[in-house]
């Protein structure tokens, strides 16, 4: 029951891969392997925490794919680094980026587009390709298995247990059965540990503003329990579909296949929900809708740890497998991490579409070093007034309003904006420039934008509770108003317990503030007391920006450390103070420089760090003659 073939290489001219994509994950493999792309790991390597490290170590020197053949506990091979460049991720799918460039250009209504596919896209093949096909039976059918038997990868050393990575939840809506109303999503599945009754339940976390969570409530209203199978492996356009921000109405299934170069076949047993022949698990099973267990904590990709909190419990029913499977796996942590290559990829694919979907907005840039969601750049119009100088954001502030309205651009926790008649040429990933460019214009009195308690990303721990928080949006527009420093006043005093200040770019300052021992949200006595120092003409007005951190000298060392903790670690409502503050209209803002405290709060979730001992085992492996020589 429990055996699986060995994995073993297969002629190239064999591989299933033509003008059609990937059929399913062996296909992918022997390819990348064949081309130089993978490289297999031989020795016994353990899932506690050591895979992770493997996977975490490569991705960081840009290196390949990597086959586990030899994952202790586990008879099953694990595939780690599949997306870990953006060159790789371009590669897997270049026979039909076309195709979907052509989807993208169109900027079809989802619906006309699965009714009359052939009538809508001018390419026949590809159009087909948006519907998935029912067959009778297929390999993952094929043999059944438990949980315990599955690759139990863990990692980082305070997670809760074991995970699947990268997994893909399906569900149907309740009320409206079958694939064109589904929703295919990454989210992140529990398989061990905890208060989980080994072999029977696993515990399922997805995040607010996910597909999933309409199915689920319509369960809940209804009284039922919901069906749900988790896909992993497969065809890799099947996980690329699962974190893509479709638009509404359009199932990730179809995304897949046009993605994939083909219909995705699909196979149902009788009462259950579907799942792709060619994947290479499947778990089915049930969201109990009476109970939830906890699930955490887990190592995430904002760098901490997300910590244990109720979540849906999954009943499993059945374990599927295809008889040469391959788990696919990926670890997260501070970024980047391969997971930014989702990022970048899906940015190219939908990047276009932002004029047409938010009217105004010429581009928009979630800053993948700050954790994705709390910091976003937007490149917006003033149009209001042309026939006045435009002096202050006006329609900046609509279009700001818009794009936290959309999607999961709406989890934005600080949102900047400026506009783009006063630089055409300003490009929305040049960091250095685009801040430079708003600090320049802003006027603190007038251009900060409060939402003081709302929803933000469920792994952030930087607001007042689950999900729970603030934002801003900083809005800039006009002519040039400064000068920017880029050099530390000589005669600049910090008040007792500040120390060390540090240029971090021109106009923004970093300074070392003594640890928060008692959290006081919006009322922290050293923060008020540095604000209090300073009168508006003080030379320190010459920073407009100033960050309140822990270690300012490691926050000075490299762009993405500071962009790391003060966009991770400070909740807009609670932890921007400024020199010369006051309240007009219930309108804050400041005459002088704008202060950001983001210092680690006592609330805060730990931070993710490396376990020396594992880290000495994975330096071995690039030794001279070792699987990662030359890479590591």
């Amino acid at each position: 029951m429990y055996k699986m073939r060995a994995f073993k290489p297969t002629p190239y001219k064999n591989i299933e891969h033509s003008d059609m994509g990937y059929r399913n994950l062996r296909a992918c493999l022997l390819d990348l392997e064949a081309t130089g792309q993978l490289i297999r790991i031989e020795q016994p390597v353990s899932g506690e925490i050591e895979a992770g490290a493997i996977q975490r170590r490569v991705y960081q020197a840009g290196g390949p794919a990597l086959l586990f053949t030899n994952l202790q506990g586990s008879p099953f091979p694990a595939l780690g680094n599949l997306f870990g460049t953006l060159k790789r991720t371009r590669y897997l799918f270049r026979d039909t980026l076309a195709a979907v460039e052509l989807l993208v250009k169109l900027k079809l209504d989802p619906k006309a587009l699965l009714s009359q596919p052939l009538n809508v896209l001018k390419a026949p093949s590809a159009a087909l390709h948006l519907l998935p096909k029912t067959v009778k039976t297929g390999p993952v059918l094929l043999n059944r298995t438990r949980l315990s038997k599955l690759p139990q990868i863990k990692s980082w050393p305070d997670d809760g247990g074991s995970f699947i990575t990268l997994p893909q939840v399906y569900s149907e809506d309740p009320s409206a059965p079958g694939w064109r109303h589904s929703n295919l999503g990454m989210y992140r599945v529990q398989i061990s540990g905890n208060d989980y009754q080994p072999d029977h339940e696993v515990g399922l976390h997805y995040q607010i503003h996910r597909g999933i969570g309409v199915h689920h409530a319509e369960a809940l209203r209804q009284g039922k329990p919901l069906p749900v199978n988790i896909f992993v492996g497969g065809p890799p356009s099947l996980t690329v579909a699962a974190v893509m921000p479709l638009p509404e109405g359009m199932p990730e299934l179809s995304f897949a296949g046009l993605l994939g170069g083909h219909r995705v076949p699909m196979v149902q047993l009788p009462g259950q929900l579907p799942m792709p022949a060619e994947a290479d698990f499947v778990i089915c099973g049930t969201i109990d809708p009476r109970q939830q267990k906890p699930e955490g904590p887990f190592g995430d990709h904002l760098g901490y740890y997300s910590l244990a909190h109720d979540f849906p419990l999954v009943k499993v029913d059945a374990v599927y497998h295809r008889p040469d499977a391959i788990w696919p796996f990926t670890t997260v942590g501070r970024p980047p991490q391969e997971d930014t290559s989702f990022g970048d990829f899906i940015h190219e694919l939908t990047g276009a579409l932002i004029p047409d979907v938010l009217p105004g907005v010429r581009a928009v840039h979630a800053v993948d070093a700050a954790g994705v969601h709390p910091l976003l750049l937007a490149i917006g119009s003033e149009r209001y007034t042309p026939y006045a100088e435009r002096n202050e954001p006006q329609e900046l502030l609509t279009q700001a309003n818009a794009v936290l309205g959309q999607g999961q651009l709406s989890l934005a926790k600080y949102l900047l904006i400026v506009a783009e008649q006063d630089n055409p040429s300003l490009a929305i990933d040049d960091i250095p420039a685009f801040l430079q460019h708003l600090l320049e214009r802003i006027d603190w009195r007038r251009d900060l934008h409060f939402q003081t308690r709302t929803t933000i990303d469920t792994l952030d721990y930087s607001g007042h509770g689950l999900n729970r928080g603030s934002k801003v949006v900083m809005a800039a527009a006009g002519k040039k108003k400064r000068t920017l420093a880029d050099k530390i006043p000589e005669a600049l005093k910090l008040p007792r317990g500040f120390k060390a200040p540090r240029v971090a770019l021109p106009g923004i300052m970093l300074v070392a503030g003594p640890p928060c021992q008692e959290y006081q949200a919006g009322e922290d006595r050293d923060l008020l007391r540095f604000c209090k120092k300073y009168e508006v003409d003080d030379p320190i007005n010459a920073f407009p920006l100033i960050l309140v951190v822990d270690d300012s000298s490691f926050c000075a060392a490299a762009l993405n450390n500071w962009l790391w903790v003060t966009f991770t670690r400070s909740n807009p409502a609670a932890d921007i103070y400024g020199i010369g503050s006051a309240l007009e209209a219930k309108h804050w803002g400041c005459s002088g420089s704008l202060v950001i405290d983001a210092r680690i709060k006592p609330h805060h979730a730990p931070p993710l760090i490396d376990d020396p001992a594992i880290e000495k085992k994975v330096d071995q492996l690039g030794v001279r003659g070792g699987p990662l020589q030359g890479i590591i």
